[in-house]
């Protein structure tokens, strides 16, 4: 925990109050692992400033938890709009080193004088992983890394999430070896411009972007619109071209295809070397899986043993973005830890529902009333019917609870469809075979079996 909780807060903000609600929104687990090491530092007027110690977990917290984080501050004080991190480290005599300014090769943007880079350590080339449909990017990167100014600008467009951050970054590691190199999203080049306007500082803006040798800006597309700012990006863009600096740029879309960018910005764009990230093959994304799977185990040191047959079966099914590919994963190894197996081929299909492209049966209650009277050999009459025989009692159980858990409907529509029976009869129903799955094997089964059935039409797979 901090103990410099009282540096610059006002009565209405405690470090201390915000920990404890981050404790109970995240649970114990995540909170102990990741949350408990931010130490809080500094509160502005509209932001405040945190430490972590490493790079590492910075990413980590700000790519999964900063969005509820920054709604939690915000419960208690309003006005803050953002939280700044910063890398520092504790050496042996107890004094602090701060990481994020030791490079002076990288240049960062400041930002009330706090420094902001997005170059990240683990996105290099050599753990790219190369098919028939990156391969030109890949090499022209490299040749960019290894010769500055030679194809300038350098663009790459890609779909959302096919690795072009990825090989920008990995030209920014090996460029600031012996190059000044500023990396940024056009996001952030937006918001410092603002900022810039507002704090009457624009000359600070045009040094810190015209003085650096390679110049990244990220997902250029998000300059839609925005005239004072590209009128700006025009002449710094004009600035370094003319002095011999690298320009590097990625968007979701060709330099033709840009919406409300000038002409005249598309134009140069065009005039340098533009090169895409196409579709992956089946190879790629075969290929990615198992070099992810290597660096779970490990990075974690997990057991993470997947089959041929169900990487096979993710690669196939997730076919249009290798971010989809990696976080399918990350659920099946999720999984494996929570419940420590490796999920079945069933169970992953359950899992990546929402990504896969199988074709399912639009899910009704008829449906299911239907294939669970065909599994338990029992007539839809009977099902609906009055009667309280326990050889219907757990067929009609079990239909209410997957009526519950694979359709849209309220309890008192699922009651109606079961022959106007009252919303505490499906509580009732639900809360019994959630009981029993835990119980008994045999019921358990047979509801994977009816789901997958009821969803894939999956009639012979258990």
């Amino acid at each position: 925990m901090s103990n410099n909780l009282n540096v610059n807060v006002d009565k209405n903000f405690s470090w201390e109050t915000i920990q404890k609600e981050l404790r109970h929104q995240f649970g114990n687990e995540i909170f102990e692992s990741w949350l408990k090491k931010i130490v809080f530092e500094e509160k502005f007027t509209n932001y405040i400033l945190v430490s972590v110690s490493t790079r590492f977990i910075r990413d980590w917290i700000v790519s999964r938890y900063l969005d509820q984080i920054l709604g939690i501050i915000k419960k208690f004080n309003k006005e803050i709009i953002r939280v700044e991190f910063k890398i520092e480290n504790k050496v042996n005599n107890n004094k602090r080193e701060i990481e994020f300014g030791s490079d002076s090769k990288v240049s960062f943007i400041r930002d009330s004088f706090l420094q902001y880079n997005r170059i990240d350590q683990n996105k290099s080339f050599e753990n790219f992983v190369i098919g028939q449909s990156n391969k030109l990017a890949f090499e022209a990167a490299k040749k960019v890394s290894e010769k500055i100014a030679h194809y300038n600008p350098f663009y790459l467009y890609s779909g959302v999430g096919m690795g072009k951050t990825h090989l920008l970054n990995a030209i920014g590691l090996k460029l600031k070896e012996n190059k000044k190199v500023t990396f940024i999203s056009a996001e952030r080049f937006m918001y410092q411009f603002i900022k810039s306007i507002k704090s009457n500082e624009m000359v600070k803006f045009k040094d810190n972007f015209r003085n650096t040798d390679v110049l990244i800006i990220d997902d250029i597309q998000f300059m839609n619109g925005k005239e004072a700012m590209q009128e700006e990006f025009f002449h710094t863009f004009n600035s370094l071209i003319d002095k011999g600096s690298q320009v590097i740029l990625s968007a979701d879309r060709p330099p033709s295809k840009l919406v409300k960018i000038q002409e005249r910005i598309k134009s140069r764009f065009s005039g340098g070397l533009v090169v895409d990230i196409q579709s992956p093959e089946n190879d790629l994304r075969l290929k990615i899986l198992e070099k992810k799977v290597d660096e779970l185990n490990m990075l974690y040191g997990e057991k993470l043993k997947l089959s041929e047959e169900i990487l096979n079966f993710i690669s196939s099914e997730i076919k249009n973005s290798i971010r989809e590919l990696v976080g399918a994963l990350n659920r099946v190894a999720s999984f494996s830890r929570i419940y420590n197996r490796v999920p079945n081929l069933n169970e992953i299909k359950i899992i990546l529902k929402d990504l896969l492209n199988i074709n399912e049966t639009k899910i009704t209650i008829d449906i299911i009333q239907t294939l669970v009277c065909k599994y338990f050999k029992i007539s839809k009459n009977e099902m609906l019917s009055s009667r309280r025989s326990r050889y219907l009692v757990r067929p009609r159980q079990v239909a209410i609870y997957l009526s519950k858990i694979l359709t849209t409907k309220s309890l008192p529509e699922i009651g109606r469809e079961f022959s106007n029976r009252d919303h505490t009869t499906v509580i009732h129903s639900v809360k019994t075979i959630e009981k029993l799955k835990c119980d008994n094997t045999e019921i358990s089964n047979g509801i994977s079996y009816l789901k997958n059935q009821i969803l894939y039409k999956k009639e012979n797979e258990i």
